[in-house]
């Protein structure tokens, strides 16, 4: 996984096929070169590859794993994270009004030309560092347009619609991710939301397939496998770093989500090469 010079752009490599790895994707364009992954969300699997990409309209937990790569044919793939305050410009600009239906929040779709074409002109705009301030925020404004005028559009609309269920869950996930590591309070997030928190409940799980402390702990438990991957924290102290008071709850936690507690787990990881990043 690379960073680039464009703030939104990020690239990725593997070179043979993944284990299937739990992370958050935050809310973005996903377009591949070669290869193909898969994606999970609970029981809803999703393949995409050179001829489809996928898009992810909100923060979500997803399991993903590279399922086509080889050191002949590496797996190739670009993120483009979407700009939340763009995207309602450019919403704002077209006059539309809000969807009258909202798609799902994770899907996969055909690719077209128009959009790969602005998508390798992003890319191509690191070999030009210099043009990059003025050309990428015009080259990512273009991809979005492409994206309202597909069939992704309502589900992109829904986004930057206040009283939409998608744009109040996406702010009760802002404001979880903000504090993950201190105690959940369901009220403060329902009115962070500007919903009841009943209702809260019922459309936060309808996106994320879990709850709101179901998904504050898949936060806590990734960022505890950073810390101890990454910073070579113990897992006593990642435990107590992302909010767990008992190591031993940690411990069980932990296992039950990556498969193996956590000194196993960074073991295998360290052995495999393996990284913590998503896309």
């Amino acid at each position: 996984m690379v960073s680039t010079a464009v703030r939104r752009l990020s690239l990725f490599r593997a070179d043979e096929p993944t284990a299937p790895v739990p992370a958050v994707y935050d809310a973005s364009l996903c377009l591949i070169a070669q290869g193909a992954k898969q994606v999970s969300l609970h029981d809803r699997h999703l393949t995409y590859d050179a001829a489809h990409y996928l898009l992810v309209s909100v923060d979500l937990p997803l399991v993903g794993h590279v399922t086509q790569a080889s050191s002949d044919a590496p797996y190739l793939c670009c993120k483009i994270d979407i700009d939340q305050a763009a995207l309602a410009d450019l919403i704002l600009a077209e006059g539309d009004r809000a969807p009258k239906a909202e798609l799902p929040p994770l899907a996969v779709y055909r690719s077209d030309d128009d959009l790969v074409d602005a998508a390798c002109r992003l890319v191509r705009l690191l070999d030009r560092p210099e043009s990059i301030a003025a050309l990428a925020p015009l080259i990512e404004r273009e991809i979005l347009y492409r994206l309202l005028s597909g069939p992704h559009g309502p589900a992109l609309r829904a986004m930057a619609v206040a009283d939409s269920h998608l744009n109040q869950v996406s702010r009760a996930i802002a404001t979880i991710r903000s504090g993950f590591d201190r105690q959940l309070r369901i009220s403060e997030v329902a009115a962070a939301a500007g919903m009841s928190p009943s209702s809260l409940h019922e459309h936060f799980k309808a996106v994320t397939r879990m709850t709101p402390l179901e998904y504050q702990k898949q936060l806590r438990l990734q960022e505890a496998r950073r810390l101890m991957l990454a910073e070579g924290a113990s897992a006593g102290a990642a435990g107590f770093a992302v909010g767990y008071d008992s190591p031993s709850q940690f411990s069980r936690e932990y296992g039950r989500l990556f498969g193996a507690p956590p000194r196993r787990d960074i073991q295998r990881l360290q052995v495999s090469g393996s990284i913590l990043t998503p896309l």
